[in-house]
């Protein structure tokens, strides 16, 4: 790894960690129970892409939630510079993880493909 892959990989992993602290300082409750799965800066770390756990909420739910997360985005940017002693935050953006939700459905469609088979080696 570079000296750079370091650097961004430290920025990473102090976000992850101060972007649930700041959330939970912040007045509205609804914001605490937000959890953040994985932050990744860009090459330059002046940009950072925080993923969220979808958990069972609906769509309406999660673009409110984006809503009050991009109004929010000044303030945990502040919190993370003050907390740090950074001279600037990366620019956060705020989306929710649909990995594992097409990891499940990838899976579906192998059982379902699998089950054909299973029932031809019966016969």
């Amino acid at each position: 790894m570079t000296p750079s892959q370091i650097k961004q990989k430290r920025t990473e992993s102090l976000l992850q960690e101060l972007i649930p602290e700041a959330l939970s300082s912040l007045n509205d409750a609804r914001l605490h129970e937000v959890d953040v799965i994985e932050v990744i800066c860009s090459k330059g770390r002046s940009d950072a892409k925080v993923y969220l756990d979808p958990h069972a909420y609906t769509e309406k739910e999660r673009n409110l939630f984006l809503k009050l997360l991009s109004k929010a985005r000044p303030l945990i940017e502040a919190h993370c510079m003050q907390d740090q002693g950074w001279y600037r935050c990366p620019n956060l953006t705020f989306e929710f993880d649909e990995h594992f939700q097409r990891v499940t459905k990838v899976e579906e469609l192998f059982k379902k493909i699998a089950k054909p088979k299973e029932d031809k080696d019966e016969s």
